[in-house]
């Protein structure tokens, strides 16, 4: 191993993040990648033969079952993968003093009431498995390790790289909608923040400088989800005609993800707004 660099360890390094991450800091630390036969992160003992041999200096946990759907099909599956193997990662992390931030999920607000964007110190009740599991996740993270930064992030994209297999990112299945005829709905009654993913890449070495504790990590938007999509169409100048409102989705619980952004701009990290990321990402690198 190189002498030279700090050793950072990254699980889910073939995910959509873990991949980006991998790539971005793999000049300015000795990444190391486990594979899954390397290191089972539901199985602690795995887990500690992988740290003592590589004994890393910084550890980005983002390896997860994220498929919402997955989590409610097969709770007891992602619960050991979400909530045990996020512990095993946290407790290894403060044994070998290795300072540790692992990817938290906006889906912990998900069942809360009100518009306004949420803070971290809220009292929540998640409406789905995944987000119980995130946010049960956190709690063990840091009764075994107070140091640990859980970065609660939002829907993601990436308009810069495609990896085959990946899935779906709003603008990859924006692409896709406006390849066909007919038009496009969008909720009313949905707000959520989605962030370009490599702005979560670039600040993960500011994140891992913060105090232990949970963060929102991604963009703010002060919109609904049919708002945005119809400000990027004009500033794109596509045809808004294709737009419709859908006020049925959510509207016996209207969905609100959206995240107070106070805490981590206190830290120094900015995130650009939503619709403006949105907008620039567009304008560069996307063309329909």
């Amino acid at each position: 191993m190189e002498e030279n660099r700090k050793r950072m360890l990254v699980t889910g390094a073939s995910g959509f993040l873990g991949s980006r991450i991998l790539w971005f800091y793999r000049d300015r630390y000795e990444v190391c990648v486990p594979s899954h036969g390397e290191m089972d992160i539901t199985d602690r003992e795995s887990v500690e033969r992988v740290f003592d041999r590589i004994r890393p200096h910084l550890v980005i946990h983002c390896a997860a079952v994220s498929d919402v759907g997955a989590c409610e099909r097969a709770p007891e599956d992602s619960w050991r993968v979400n909530v045990d193997g996020s512990r095993n990662i946290a407790q290894m992390s403060a044994l070998y003093r290795a300072k540790c931030v692992a990817a938290s999920s906006d889906q912990v607000y998900f069942g809360s009431s009100g518009t306004q964007p949420h803070r971290e110190d809220e009292e929540l009740h998640p409406g789905n498995v995944y987000g119980r599991e995130k946010l049960r996740a956190e709690e063990e993270c840091l009764d075994v390790n107070p140091d640990c930064v859980l970065l609660r992030l939002s829907w993601m994209y990436d308009l810069r790289v495609t990896r085959e297999g990946e899935h779906g990112d709003f603008f990859r299945i924006l692409a896709a909608q406006l390849k066909n005829p007919g038009n496009l709905e969008y909720p009313v009654h949905d707000r959520r923040g989605i962030t370009d993913v490599n702005e979560v890449v670039r600040s993960l070495e500011q994140a891992l400088a913060l105090k232990g504790g949970v963060y929102n990590f991604g963009s703010p938007n002060d919109r609904n989800t049919y708002e945005t999509v119809l400000e990027l169409f004009r500033f794109l100048g596509l045809d808004t005609a294709r737009l419709r409102e859908n006020a049925e989705r959510y509207a016996s619980a209207p969905r609100n993800l959206s995240m107070d952004q106070g805490k981590i701009r206190e830290c120094g990290i900015n995130f650009s707004p939503t619709l403006q990321a949105l907008q620039e990402n567009g304008r560069l690198h996307f063309s329909f």
